[in-house]
């Protein structure tokens, strides 16, 4: 049970970074026997799933590094990463009463926007910068993050729970500096009024 929980907890704290990286690297594990996922998840190391994953995922890994595009890409996607991490994560606890497998959903969908938030938040604030190398480093650290998370939730899920904690509280804390951030830059300086 905690093995499952871990394992949802830390792929969808992943699918809110990189959806399609995290499916791609899970399927891939299973497929491999690099990991065993729950029966309920065997259907991502379909070649179907795991073709349909590494095309997006390539298609993100270029819009994700075009500033402004990638804002535009991470807005669409607030529709499409947290409940696709609840839909993971409601399938990883498949052998749970059915409540319980609704609240599990519930809070992977929350994990899931609070690092697509962070993400999404932290990219508008690099955007604001003239020079383009932030973008795209910030672009590949995100994929790397989601496949290495998405890995150790698979072979490691006890540890992935505590790190997802971790990591949930680290965004939490630096969705408060981006955000004192960006009202700094786009909030500006109150307008004086005109001498009487």
């Amino acid at each position: 049970m905690t093995e499952w929980i871990g394992l949802a907890a830390g792929a969808s704290f992943a699918a809110g970074l990189n959806l399609y990286a995290t499916v791609a690297t899970l399927g891939l594990l299973q497929r491999f026997g690099v990991a065993t996922l729950p029966p309920s998840l065997a259907a991502l190391s379909h070649p179907a799933v795991l073709a349909v994953a590494i095309a997006l995922f390539v298609v993100e890994f270029f819009a994700d590094k075009i500033p402004y595009f990638d804002n535009v890409w991470d807005v669409l996607h607030t529709f499409i990463r947290p409940p696709a991490a609840a839909i993971l994560a409601y399938a990883a606890v498949a052998g749970i009463p059915e409540p319980w497998r609704v609240v599990a959903a519930l809070v992977a969908g929350g994990v899931a926007f609070t690092s697509h938030g962070t993400k999404a938040s932290a990219r508008a604030a690099v955007n604001t910068s003239s020079e383009p190398i932030s973008n795209s480093l910030l672009s590949v650290t995100e994929d790397g993050i989601a496949i290495g998370l998405s890995w150790l939730a698979a072979t490691h899920p006890v540890l992935t729970l505590v790190l997802t904690a971790v990591l949930l509280a680290g965004a939490a804390w630096a969705l408060i500096l981006i955000y004192r951030f960006l009202k700094r830059v786009f909030g500006g300086a109150p307008a004086s009024r005109p001498a009487a």
